[in-house]
């Protein structure tokens, strides 16, 4: 009998679920930096919830959970709770300011509908690629 041998394959870099303009870091950074309490980072996720089925979160994290998805993008450490990677992947959070409103925008590929107000929105979970 043979033996088989393998070589292991380098493995591709694997994207990042989430980035960052250069206007949300510089805000995340600012409103970090004013923290009652010091973080690990910014938690972001998605919850069921408005008249369009689901909202973005923002929280402070003040740990990194074990089956976290931990970015790091422009100095800013995001964590993405499992539950909402697939709603997540391939996502950009900017920061825009207006004359009446500054707030932070999704750019989100996994979004098909969002109500007239902007707070919710409906996703779908993000597919495999196939290679």
């Amino acid at each position: 009998m043979t033996e088989l041998q393998t070589t292991a394959r380098p493995r591709r870099p694997r994207p990042k679920a989430v980035s960052l303009t250069e206007a949300a870091a510089a805000r995340v950074k600012d409103i970090m930096a004013r923290a009652e309490t010091p973080s690990v980072g910014l938690r972001v996720g998605v919850k069921n919830g408005g008249c369009a089925g689901q909202e973005y979160t923002f929280a402070y994290a003040d740990a990194i959970g074990p089956m976290d998805e931990v970015v790091e993008d422009k100095g800013v450490t995001i964590l993405i709770d499992p539950k909402a990677i697939l709603f997540l992947i391939g996502s950009e959070i900017d920061f825009e300011t207006s004359t009446l409103s500054s707030k932070f925008v999704f750019r989100n590929p996994n979004q098909t509908d969002a109500c007239g107000c902007g707070e919710s929105v409906t996703i779908i979970p993000a597919t495999a690629l196939e290679d």
